[in-house]
């Protein structure tokens, strides 16, 4: 096990982070991995290799398992209130969703206003089982997806209903909306912007919609790296990949330090039984690093 690499602004950094664990490679020799999840209820990791084209699963037992081989280039990932996996396709500009015990799937979502959406990114679920996604260009280009000539002329974030599949979108003024994430009480909505590099954050209205965007934290530094995944702690304590690896935020926006990481890293996700475990897709590889602050979730397929 390697040496973990931090960089730490604040003191209480080392409440929240174990500085001196060390960090490992769970599993590696993929293309660039992106979307993982955590299923309590099968002890796994779930994860998307995009340019790899597939879905995997690994188990601290079992190994690594091809869940998907031909998952349209699959980016974010989230699980519904039954448990199926909502998806963002790259290759397709869809969300899905996929009833991993049967492999039903259908799509969710694939245009707005008659036009087809640029290319979901990543996705959460609401308590009331709304779901929310970003939606920037990144999977029209070469490297990340299939390049195609956009039909949107924006970049926005949407509400969808899972049930209705009605469509809305709530913010147009993203360069590259990417990662985003709920406060604990659903009352605000972080969302990062890969162009610019910062965290912006929301108030979250009684229908669902967005209000009064505002600046939350810039994500500074010349490291390899960009705004990317994003998610929360039981202490709202906002982790944001940026410059470097991870980037830690108190809940008031103040800067607490970085976890570097030895590959450029797209997103993480809390795991194992305790939810102390940040399970890291960085390019080729999987990492997993101890924290001292259980990561939050909003819902547990576990329940």
């Amino acid at each position: 096990m390697a040496k973990l690499e931090v960089d730490i602004t604040h003191p209480s950094f080392t409440d929240i982070i174990d500085v001196d664990a060390g960090i490992e490679q769970v599993v590696t020799g993929f293309d660039f991995l992106e979307g993982p999840i955590w299923h309590p209820a099968y002890g796994s990791i779930f994860f998307s290799d995009i340019m790899g084209n597939s879905l995997y699963s690994w188990h601290p037992e079992h190994g690594l398992n091809k869940r998907r081989i031909n998952s349209y280039m699959a980016n974010g990932n989230a699980y519904d209130h039954q448990g199926r996996f909502v998806t963002c396709e790259h290759a397709t500009s869809r969300v899905t969703r996929t009833d991993i015990t049967n492999d039903v799937y259908e799509v969710l979502a694939s245009h707005y206003d008659g036009k087809e959406l640029n290319s979901p990114n990543d996705i959460v679920v609401k308590r009331n089982g709304m779901i929310y996604f970003t939606d920037p260009t990144s999977g029209r280009s070469e490297g990340f997806g299939v390049p195609r000539d956009q039909e949107l002329s924006f970049q926005g974030v949407y509400k969808l209903d899972p049930e209705s599949k009605e469509i809305t979108l709530l913010v147009d003024d993203f360069s590259k909306p990417n990662g985003l994430c709920f406060s604990k009480d659903e009352s605000l909505l972080y969302i990062n912007d890969t162009d610019r590099q910062h965290i912006r954050v929301f108030d979250v209205l009684a229908d669902g919609t967005l209000a009064n965007g505002r600046l939350f934290a810039n994500l500074e530094g010349s490291l390899p790296g960009v705004a990317d995944g994003m998610k929360i702690d039981e202490d709202e304590n906002v982790y944001s990949c940026g410059p470097g690896g991870i980037q830690v935020f108190s809940k008031d926006g103040t800067h607490l330090g970085n976890i570097l990481m030895p590959e450029k890293t797209a997103n993480f996700v809390f795991g194992d039984e305790d939810r102390k475990s940040l399970y890291i897709t960085a390019s080729t590889s999987v990492y997993k690093i101890r924290v001292k602050v259980p990561g939050f979730l909003t819902f547990n397929p576990k329940d």
